[in-house]
């Protein structure tokens, strides 16, 4: 559990790294299901309805086409790859007839899968866990991440699958130009960055629940998958590393949102099946 805390505190893993032009932090995922409210503050000074309704131009999640991919039996390497890989695919047909539906041109991502240390057009990365590099337009994932989440809190492999959505829900961002405006946002009023981030944050764990939708709607998500999911976004909580880490939960300086809050959003995109249903900037968010 420690070294798994220590990774997420130290660079916020499965976030999206910055670049020279664009600032989107990210994040990642859930524990168990959460019904209580929990209110994001709209941030004062710098408008947030500038960043709202940019999600309204993707309509109705489709009903996806083809095959959800099945999880390896093992947990060698090689199958953990190619699964990796696969819900990476389908994320990517999913989010390209979305786009297409709602006549925006979708570019596709690209995946690199590493261990530790990488390169990224972000800069070289150590201990990161997963994160999205806007700069390169590129998902790149932590498979020693992978091994710790499994080993300290024995999350399946949906968990990971629901990383992935979560990246993939920045590459979204990133073509939208939702991280330009944030980043917008934050040269205006920087004591504000904070709470954008966790409003940025959140919405990638909506669109990943829309995805999840889709998954369901072909009959291949089964309840102890979407438990997986939600056991990971808990687990990665801004309160619940705090915690973990010895320390008294201050959301002042969350980046990420709460567990609550990001099982909330996870769910809130898993029961809408709207991309629009994702608006984490509209007022009066929770």
């Amino acid at each position: 559990m420690g070294a798994l805390c220590a990774c997420l505190l130290a660079v916020g893993c499965g976030s999206s790294s910055q670049s020279s032009a664009t600032s989107s932090s990210a994040t990642s995922t859930t524990a168990t299901t959460s019904t209580t409210t929990t209110t994001v503050t709209t941030t004062p000074g710098g408008s947030d309805s500038a960043v709202s309704g940019k999600l309204g131009t993707l309509p109705q999640a489709p009903e996806a086409t083809g095959s959800l991919p099945s999880p390896p039996a093992s947990t060698a390497t090689g199958a953990e790859r190619s699964y990796l890989h696969a819900v990476f695919d389908d994320l990517q047909r999913f989010w390209r007839q979305e786009f297409n539906q709602g006549g925006v041109a979708y570019g596709p991502a690209r995946l690199v899968l590493f261990r530790s240390a990488t390169h990224s057009g972000c800069g070289a990365q150590s201990d990161t866990g997963p994160f999205y590099c806007p700069a390169d337009r590129t998902v790149y994932l932590d498979l020693g991440f992978f091994a710790l989440l499994a080993h300290h809190a024995g999350i399946g492999r949906f968990g990971q699958a629901y990383i992935v959505g979560h990246e993939i829900g920045h590459h979204l961002q990133h073509l939208l130009s939702i991280d330009q405006r944030v980043a917008v946002l934050n040269h205006q009023d920087p004591a504000g960055a904070n709470a954008r981030s966790v409003r940025v944050e959140l919405q990638a764990d909506c669109l990943a629940g829309v995805w999840a939708y889709s998954s369901e709607s072909r009959g291949q998500l089964t309840a102890a998958d979407l438990e997986d999911a939600l056991k990971t976004a808990a687990f990665v909580g801004d309160d619940f590393q705090m915690r973990a880490s010895g320390r008294v939960p201050d959301s002042a300086l969350w980046t990420h949102g709460s567990s609550q809050q990001r099982q909330q959003w996870l769910s809130t995109g898993f029961q809408e099946g709207r991309p629009n249903a994702c608006d984490t900037f509209g007022a009066g968010t929770a």
